[in-house]
């Protein structure tokens, strides 16, 4: 795919973020169980509902799977700096996919935007990085079940490791990702 067209390709994804934000695509309930199908449309959005603890992947307008999730620490409001303990709030893209790391597999999404730097810049403050959708950290696979009763990353994502194997084959890099309240 040339550079070009994959350039288009996230612009046409970020506009329909913007368009179904600004519809207010309403928030599901949670699927508890699913299962790995290859007949799921393309995810063309992924989308956090941080006063619900849900994420849900989009094809269109439909939503193809949801996820009871845990956030950062600090779950109130938008990050602030590094260190806050908080989930991001706004617009990002999912830039690649991460194997190798403490925790299962991950997604990392594009924070911080110009619109983070700007606040961190006007405040004073270092931004922070390298936030993730991500699975359970390596020795606590047992908590599959329950780890979404309590925030409890530094500002990542989290899901159980079944979950993150069905989201890596689902979300390709280069897919929006859209973070409200």
């Amino acid at each position: 795919m040339s550079k070009k067209s994959t350039q288009s390709r996230i612009f046409s994804f970020f506009i329909m973020a913007l368009v179904l934000v600004t519809i207010g695509v309403p928030p599901r309930h949670a699927n508890t169980a699913y299962a790995a199908n290859p007949s799921v449309p393309p995810v063309q959005l992924v989308a956090v509902y941080k006063s619900r603890n849900i994420m849900q992947l989009l094809a269109g307008n439909k939503v193809v799977r949801s996820y009871r999730v845990a956030l950062g620490r600090n779950p109130l409001g938008p990050k602030q700096k590094a260190g806050d303990c908080r989930t991001p709030e706004g617009t990002y893209i999912i830039d690649r996919h991460k194997k190798e790391s403490g925790y299962y597999k991950s997604l990392h999404f594009s924070y911080p935007n110009s619109r983070d730097l700007d606040a961190a810049k006007n405040s004073g403050y270092a931004p922070g990085g390298n936030l993730m959708i991500h699975g359970l950290p390596k020795g606590y696979e047992d908590l599959a079940e329950i780890h979404y009763r309590k925030n409890w990353t530094k500002g990542c994502i989290a899901v159980n490791n079944d979950q993150m194997d069905e989201i890596w084959r689902l979300v390709p890099d280069g897919t929006p990702i859209i973070i409200k309240p």
